[in-house]
């Protein structure tokens, strides 16, 4: 098969869901209206509340959403064949994910730029934002986990990759205090800009001599030290202002994702790869090497973050609504960002696809289980000798992703012989698809503990109390810091996948409640279709991944508290999700029976005049 049609035939379904369906939700579903003062014009803090420009604030929302899920997911996924993801990236892109990042980011400015387990107290009622809150802390600390490993795994023994990613942080050092502090209250953009992926670039570059150089030694680090290494990081992203380190770095790595994504696309048309796996493979039935499981429910929860992922509603209601400039700007950010992450996992399907099935599956099990697949490789050994490492057995999906991405990049005019620049540039540029969501993410949990700690000891819920966002974000990199150094791939994945897809399913519960006391019943459909899909699939998705994957482990001599661990924390997740739904459905029912919606429900009406009242939330 083609790529050239498959890959054009997506560009035009993604064109005709931004241009049609997002604008018939802004006009008809959300009323946006701009007249609406957001919350960083009314708390501005310099802190957390910033107006930002819109553009600006697309790169820092989509760098912090596109994490490891739209790469690694549909390159996992491939082990089901090319179709099935294919078909689910787009339709669950254009109907679910970016309606459910669209509609949360509008409800969180509307109610003062708060968390969505906030807005879920005020919509629905106060017990369903607590557990809104409880279920989101467990299942965001589980997705950070998820994330960080696919970093841990690209980045250990690699000085090359290591080199470049920690030259981004003083880049966006520089660039935040060059954008938002040298120009007296004025945002400059284009000199941080070029001078940020200038050195970007070079930095790439350098690590190619960094690497063969005496420093490679001091740069060479374990998975372990990986994972330390990247919890540092997170705990002082999370507590430096989001100006210096965070929205510049995520904006600086938008350039490199948006023009590597770019270059896919061309290298797609140009190059014109064939498809090498069936449509279907048999393991579409069970029984497969990677995913445990059959193509319904594990496919849904396998792709989350290309089609649909819960972690993006806690971003749409965590960073990005403080920074939102004005209400219009949210169809762009919320629909928009969300169209490219998808358009990011058709590519990744296509790059792992257009591998040969024995090459791709040598890279994604152990020897041991591809010796029993009774699959030879074709050309892993050519690929191997070309990169300086030894592909076979490394597991994860980001090899078997950077491989194939080469593989299309070296077929342009004059790249034949770059297969190893290509290759570690892939692996650069997951490893910054990853950390700018850990970093966002890390925020965002912690936002999420404060507001719950808040409860008990009132200075906790101040957002910009120090010892508060210290003590609260070393609990959350604890958390998933200690997740991914005692698991894996094959038991982190799966409880990221089907946590992450509950997450979205008590996002959409809480939108569809918004549009219905925002007295938009008769559109309420957009985000209910989707939540009982989700909900549908992943419930049992996490039902049996309890039965066939985590307790099982129970019984395995090194891996009895991981197994007890994995089917609490599912458990959870599930019994989290129904209590909200079930609490959604009752506060429907009322408000639709002629009850008063929540006195804050659906922020600040405007005026005949055009005013806002602010005094209502």
């Amino acid at each position: 098969m083609n790529t050239f049609p498959v890959l054009l035939g997506a560009l035009c379904v993604y064109a005709i869901g931004y241009r049609f369906y997002s604008a018939f939700i802004a006009a008809k579903a959300l009323s946006l209206d701009d007249r609406r003062i957001t919350p960083a014009h009314v708390y501005p803090d310099g802190h957390n509340y910033v107006a930002s420009p819109r553009w600006v604030l697309f790169g820092h929302h989509f760098a912090a959403i596109a994490g490891a899920g739209p790469l690694v997911g549909p390159t996992l996924a491939a082990q089901f064949g090319f179709a099935p993801g294919f078909l689910w990236l787009l339709i669950g892109a254009v109907l679910a994910g970016c309606v459910q990042d669209f509609t949360v980011l509008v409800a969180s400015v509307r109610h003062r730029g708060r968390s969505l387990a906030d807005v879920a107290r005020t919509e629905i009622s106060p017990f369903a934002g607590l557990v809104a809150m409880i279920a989101v802390l467990f299942i965001l600390l589980v997705t950070l986990a998820g994330l960080g490993i696919v970093v841990v795994n690209a980045l250990s023994n690699s000085p090359w990759g290591v080199f470049t990613i920690a030259m981004t942080i003083p880049i966006a050092i520089i660039m935040g205090l060059w954008m938002f502090k040298s120009h007296a209250g004025q945002i400059t953009v284009t000199g941080p800009s070029i001078f940020g992926v200038a050195f970007l670039l070079a930095a790439v570059v350098a690590g190619r001599w960094v690497a063969a150089s005496g420093a490679a030694s001091a740069l060479t680090f374990t998975p372990h030290q990986i994972t330390i290494l990247m919890a540092i990081y997170g705990l002082v992203a999370s507590v430096l202002p989001v100006w210096l380190l965070l929205e510049p770095r995520d904006y600086l790595s938008t350039y490199v994702k948006l023009g590597t994504i770019a270059v896919l696309v061309i290298g797609v048309f140009v190059v014109h790869p064939n498809i090498q796996f069936p449509n279907f493979t048999p393991f579409v039935h069970g029984g497969g090497p990677i995913i445990k499981g059959k193509l319904f429910p594990f496919l849904f929860v396998t792709i989350a973050c290309g089609a649909i992922s819960g972690f993006h509603s806690l971003v749409s209601s965590g960073t990005t609504p403080k920074m939102l400039d004005k209400e219009t700007d949210a169809r762009f950010i919320g629909y928009g960002a969300m169209v490219a992450e998808s358009l990011v996992g058709v590519l990744a399907l296509i790059a792992a696809c257009s591998m040969h099935p024995g090459d791709y599956f040598a890279i994604n099990t152990t020897p041991e289980i591809f010796s029993k697949l009774g699959l030879t490789t074709v050309n892993l050994d050519i690929f191997s000798r070309e990169v300086g490492e030894k592909l076979a057995g490394r597991t994860g999906g980001a090899v078997s992703l950077a491989v194939g991405m080469a593989q299309i990049f070296r077929g342009l005019p004059g790249m034949d012989r770059l297969m190893g620049y290509w290759y570690h540039y892939a692996i650069m540029f997951e490893a910054l698809f990853i950390l700018t969501t850990v970093d966002t993410g890390t925020r965002v949990a912690r936002y999420v503990l404060q507001e719950l700690m808040g409860k008990v000891h009132k200075p906790f819920g101040n957002s910009a109390w120090l010892p508060g966002n210290l003590v609260t974000s070393s609990l959350v990199v604890l958390g998933w810091g200690y997740l991914i150094y005692t698991g894996n791939i094959s038991t982190i994945w799966p409880l990221f996948g089907t946590g992450n897809q509950l997450l979205a399913t008590i996002a959409l519960a809480v939108s569809t409640t918004f549009l219905i006391n925002m007295g938009k019943a008769k559109y309420a459909w957009i985000t209910a279709a989707p939540m009982c899909f989700v909900g549908t699939t992943t419930i049992t998705a996490g039902v049996l991944s309890i039965k066939n994957i985590f307790w099982p482990l129970t019984s395995k001599p090194g891996q009895v508290f991981t197994g007890y661990l994995d089917s609490t924390l599912m458990v959870i997740f599930v019994t989290g999700v129904v209590l909200v739904l079930l609490d959604s459905v009752r506060r429907w029912y009322k408000v639709l029976n002629g009850a008063p919606a929540p006195q804050e429900a659906f922020g600040p009406p405007v005026t005949a005049a055009g005013e806002v009242k602010m005094g209502c939330c």
